[in-house]
Formats: C-alpha cells, sequence, structure tokens
C-alpha cells in the first residue's frame, strides 16, 4: 500500500443556478491577459447540451482519454507513441476555434465618438484575434437556460439509445439543469502521459495537475488526451495552459476561487487518501459500469490505524490526516456515496465529482396519485422524473442508470425525511430505512448538503514549508504502474500513467522512463 494524498471536489448540483459567478471570477483570475480570450478554466454548461467545447463528450471523433485494447491493457485512445510522433506536427484530432468560439470586444469608441444625427450608434462585435468585424455564432454555453437548445442541443453526445426519444426541447416538456466544469485533476490523467516533452506533471503532495510553462514546446497532444477538453493553447505564447486547481490558495489553506465565490455554495474541498498501487488496476477494470466501485476502492478510510500508519510512514503531515478525517469530499464519496464521477468511462478516475440533481419528485409522486409516506411510491416516481435517469447515467455511471437511481432515492427519501422534520413532525424513517440510513446519517447529510458552514464545506490542509526541499529532491515515480509481461520490450516496467513530478533525466528505480 503506497498511501498518497489529493485535494477533490464535490459539486451538489442540486444547488447550481447557472449564474456563472464562478466562471467570472476564474476568467478574472487565470485567463484576463492576451492569449487566452478563448479559454475557460471553469465554465457552467446548460444540459442537455453539447457543451464547451462543442461536443468535447464525442471521444471517437476526439480521441480523448483511455481505453483497453484487445489484450486488456491500459492505452491511451489517440494512441501510443509512434502514432503520437508521427502526427505530432499535424494533429487531426485538435477542436478548431469555432468549436470554442471567436472571442470578441465592442467597438465602444462608435458609440462614444460617434457624431449627432438621427440613428442611434451601435457597438459592433470585433474578432478580439483579428480586429476585424465578426458575427457571434457560438459560445462557450450556447444553450445557456435552453436558449439555443432547440437548434443545438440534439447533438449533446449523451443522447444515445431509445430513452433519447424522451428528451424534447418544447417548452412544456423540456428540462434542462447546469453542470460546472473545470480540470478533474484526474488519478489517472491521460493528458500528462501524452506529453511529449513531460511539461504536464501531477504534484506528489496533493495530485493538482499542473504544466511547466519552461518545458513545454507546444505540441498540443495534451489537448486530445484531456477528454474533458480543459487544456488550452495560449495563441499568444505557443503554451498549454488549464486550470491550476487555485493552487497558490491551496497551499495556504483557502479554497478556490471558484469555490469561495460560488453564490449556491454548492463546491465541497476535501483531502482524500488513496492506494496509488492500485490505481492502474482500476482504470483498467474491464467492464465500464465497475469503474466507478472500482475507484471508490482505491480510496483509503482515513480513520484505518494501518493507513494511517501507512500514511505518516509516507510522511503525509499529522494535520494533513485530521483534515482527511474531516473531509466532506469522502464524506459525499465514500461514507454517503451520493456524489459521482464525471463520465467514468474515460478511465481518468476523475476527482471532481457530482451529486446529481432530483428533480420535484414529491410532485411526481402527486401527480400519479400516489401517497408521499410509502416508499414504493415515491421511489417509483424517481423513475418517473422530468430528468431522465438515462440521462444522468450517461453523465455520471457509464450509463448504469440503476446507480443513479439509488442516488436519487436516497436524496429523496432525505428530502422527505427533513421535510416533516422541519414542518415539526418527528419524521417518518421508513424512507430512510428503505435506503439504508439512519435518523442521524439523515440530519448529518442534510447538515452538509443543505446548511453546511464555511470550514464545514472547505477542509483544505495548509502546505508545509518545511517538506518543500524534500518533495524537489524525491524520487521520480508513476502511480500507475503494470508489471509488464512478455508482450513488453524487454519485459521492462511500462507505465500507463503519470509521473508525480516532472522528470529531471534521472532513471526510473524499476529500470524505466515515466
Amino acid at each position: 500500500m503506497r498511501v498518497m494524498a489529493q485535494i477533490a471536489m464535490v459539486m451538489n448540483l442540486d444547488k447550481c443556478i447557472g449564474c456563472h459567478t464562478c466562471s467570472v471570477t476564474c476568467k478574472q483570475t487565470w485567463t484576463n491577459r492576451p492569449g487566452v480570450e478563448y479559454a475557460w478554466f471553469n465554465n457552467v454548461e446548460t444540459k442537455p447540451g453539447v457543451g464547451y467545447p462543442r461536443r468535447y463528450e464525442d471521444q471517437e471523433h476526439w480521441k480523448g482519454g483511455w481505453m483497453l485494447d484487445r489484450r486488456g491493457r491500459l492505452v491511451l485512445r489517440s494512441g501510443g507513441r509512434g502514432r503520437r510522433l508521427l502526427s505530432i506536427f499535424s494533429n487531426p484530432h485538435l477542436p478548431s476555434l469555432e468549436d470554442y468560439y471567436e472571442p470578441v470586444t465592442y467597438d465602444y469608441d462608435n458609440l462614444v465618438n460617434a457624431p449627432a444625427g438621427k440613428d442611434m450608434p451601435v457597438a459592433r462585435p470585433r474578432s478580439v484575434l483579428t480586429g476585424e468585424p465578426t458575427d457571434i455564432t457560438w459560445g462557450a454555453n450556447w444553450e445557456d437556460g435552453l436558449g439555443g437548445a432547440p437548434e443545438n442541443a440534439g447533438g449533446d453526445p449523451n443522447l444515445t439509445g431509445e430513452w433519447a426519444e424522451k428528451v424534447k426541447f418544447e417548452y412544456e416538456q423540456s428540462f434542462l439543469f447546469h453542470l460546472p466544469r473545470l480540470c478533474e485533476h484526474c488519478l489517472n490523467p491521460a493528458c500528462v502521459s501524452a506529453c511529449p516533452s513531460g511539461a504536464m506533471y501531477k504534484r506528489v503532495e496533493d495530485g493538482i495537475v499542473l504544466v511547466d510553462q519552461d518545458a513545454c514546446r507546444g505540441w498540443r497532444m495534451c489537448v486530445t488526451a484531456c477528454p474533458y477538453k480543459k487544456v488550452y493553447v495560449n495563441h499568444a505564447t505557443g503554451k498549454a495552459e488549464k486550470c491550476t486547481f487555485c493552487f497558490p490558495r491551496i497551499e495556504a489553506g483557502q479554497p478556490t476561487v471558484c469555490s469561495e465565490t460560488c453564490v449556491g455554495r454548492l463546491r465541497y474541498l476535501g483531502l482524500l487518501l488513496y492506494d496509488a498501487d492500485r490505481v492502474g488496476e482500476a482504470a483498467a477494470t474491464p467492464d465500464p459500469k465497475d469503474l466507478l466501485d472500482a475507484q471508490r476502492g482505491v480510496f483509503l478510510d482515513p480513520r484505518d490505524p494501518e493507513v494511517i500508519a501507512a500514511a505518516r510512514a509516507a510522511g503525509i503531515p499529522g494535520d494533513w490526516l485530521d483534515a482527511a478525517r474531516r473531509s466532506p469530499v469522502y464524506d459525499l464519496v465514500m461514507r454517503y456515496k451520493v456524489a459521482l464521477p464525471l463520465h467514468p468511462e474515460y478511465r481518468t478516475l476523475p476527482m471532481v465529482w457530482y451529486v446529481p440533481p432530483l428533480s420535484p419528485v414529491l410532485d411526481a409522486v402527486d401527480a400519479a396519485g400516489g401517497d408521499q409516506d410509502d416508499p414504493d411510491h415515491v421511489f417509483a416516481a424517481v423513475s418517473r422524473l422530468r430528468i431522465p435517469l438515462e440521462y444522468l447515467a450517461e453523465l455520471f455511471t457509464a450509463g448504469d442508470a440503476d446507480v443513479v437511481g439509488g442516488v436519487l432515492m436516497k436524496l429523496s427519501a432525505l428530502r422527505s425525511y427533513m421535510r416533516g422534520v422541519n414542518l415539526g413532525e418527528a419524521g417518518d424513517e421508513v424512507l430512510l430505512k428503505a435506503v439504508g440510513l439512519t435518523a442521524d446519517e439523515a440530519r448529518d447529510m442534510h447538515r452538509l448538503l443543505a446548511v453546511a458552514k464555511y470550514a464545514d464545506r472547505y477542509v483544505v490542509p495548509a502546505a508545509h514549508k518545511e517538506d518543500a526541499a524534500a518533495l524537489t529532491a524525491m524520487e521520480n515515480r508513476c502511480p500507475v504502474e503494470s508489471s509488464g509481461g512478455p508482450d513488453d520490450a524487454g519485459g521492462r516496467r511500462v507505465m500507463l500513467g503519470v509521473p508525480t513530478l516532472r522528470r529531471r533525466g534521472a532513471d526510473h528505480p524499476e529500470g524505466g522512463r515515466p
């Protein structure tokens, strides 16, 4: 067991109102400069919708993430080193500027300096890149509030199968929810493994994925390999840039900017401990529907004495272990199991998780003439909600609707129980028992999801200055490895994952190079 620590995030989609405050504050902090006008490290998408960049979830087209080859080995969907070398100067699997959108400004001088006349002067949009007049035809959230959904949202890659006929973009039958997205800071990031120059790396101390600007050569393989398309190229510098998880704030024990400014208070930050030796096995799980349980199996119980001893031996500070025990992310992901990863089938083991949105379930019970206190009626209504279970399953469970249904049943039971409590009643525990919750657990989960205080939502331990020199000098190791075999060159160890620190020229202790 090789214990490592990872800063992770959970977002409660029931509380997102789509105000885009997180996106704006992130934009002002990280991408408010030349070369990244089109880049949004954090953006909020309306679902269903094609997303940003356009149809980024279509990996058959963009070749992002990992897949299993015919022998069951984990390989990049974009191909091995040979294929990447052949396309290094002409990569065909890159989103174009039209897929993102052409950034614009407006001719404000015309408003200020236009001479007096009978006509009202206008501020025409102009391209930030060329300075020429342009038309606005696409944006980072073109379907915001279903505004562009009738024309575009039908192209959502998640709308597959016969159930997709349930999704209609007519006013009286439509549904939507907001999906905030940022870099997933994956346990097995494909972007790092695809980088030819070794510029992208995963920090050993907290798992944040960063780009070494000095080492980056602008090959753009990271853009292709990232299935979430959260790596951007600064067209002014020619370097790759991405969400940094606000690491200067994290190191100071503060939440990310997007979390700090979130109006709905839907974001949670906390520390997770995981066994780095099991990451490769989890990512190579054959059945995509088993990837959720496989990833949860990588996480370690921070209260387990054996885990605590191994973590201390690995150099994880005591206050970090305390933070892991108080982590809201651990509670939502592991204790209550109501948080789910975004597209686990990409096999990157993402570390930004989501509590799926719950439609007004009690209204659905009433509409069907059911009894709100009958578990069978309530749970049956979950399968008839306006947001189809199948759609949520395509997003969060690799198509397993039963898992999403179980989470929504747990949330609906909690909502029904707390509704009675808030009305001064004792609260019917029949629904809670049906989903495996006790009254105390329900109250704790309600406190965390609904009324958690600042200190409960963000449990971020500060970095230790005394460890900086040791971290710099640590040996380079990859958290995802395979033992190799007769099919590997020379039987040497083959790195399937990523280095935790940028390579500094030293050979891997096992004989291979990350």
